[in-house]
């Protein structure tokens, strides 16, 4: 059965972070890699939007039967074996585990231009993670 409370969350924290990334991008690549507390934001919002997105989709995964995931690019391949993430789609946001790796163990190399880059490439794969979820969710 799956945690409503739990999926209600893990959304809304998704889609504030992503509101809150999305004021960034309006920022050109200069203004923004003068501005640490923007680069913060960044940071922190989109680590958060991966956290999110990785604790749901292990969420779904367990409880629609696709087994249990053992690391967070399984995640998405069992999402997609379910056809609960289009395939193409997994192939485009696979790569945001290693993202999220990136930013909790390997954040002292996370360079500026490339969250700059994330922010203005990015964020609408988030957005269509949710819209995902909530279509099969609403299906069960």
């Amino acid at each position: 059965m799956f945690n409503q409370q739990l999926i209600t969350e893990r959304l809304e924290l998704i889609r504030s972070s992503v509101l809150r990334l999305k004021a960034l991008t309006g920022m050109s690549l200069e203004d923004f890699q003068g501005n640490e507390d923007a680069q913060d934001i960044a940071e922190n919002r989109l680590r958060k939007a991966l956290e999110a997105l990785f604790d749901l989709g292990r969420h779904i995964a367990v409880k629609s039967g696709a087994g249990i995931p053992h690391d967070y690019r399984s995640v998405i391949a069992m999402l997609s074996e379910k056809d609960i993430l289009p395939a193409d789609f997994c192939h485009e946001i696979t790569g945001m585990a290693g993202y999220r790796n990136r930013l909790m163990h390997e954040y002292n190399k996370v360079t500026v231009p490339e969250l700059y880059d994330i922010l203005q490439t990015k964020l609408s794969d988030f957005e269509l993670f949710c819209q995902y979820i909530t279509k099969y969710l609403t299906k069960q």
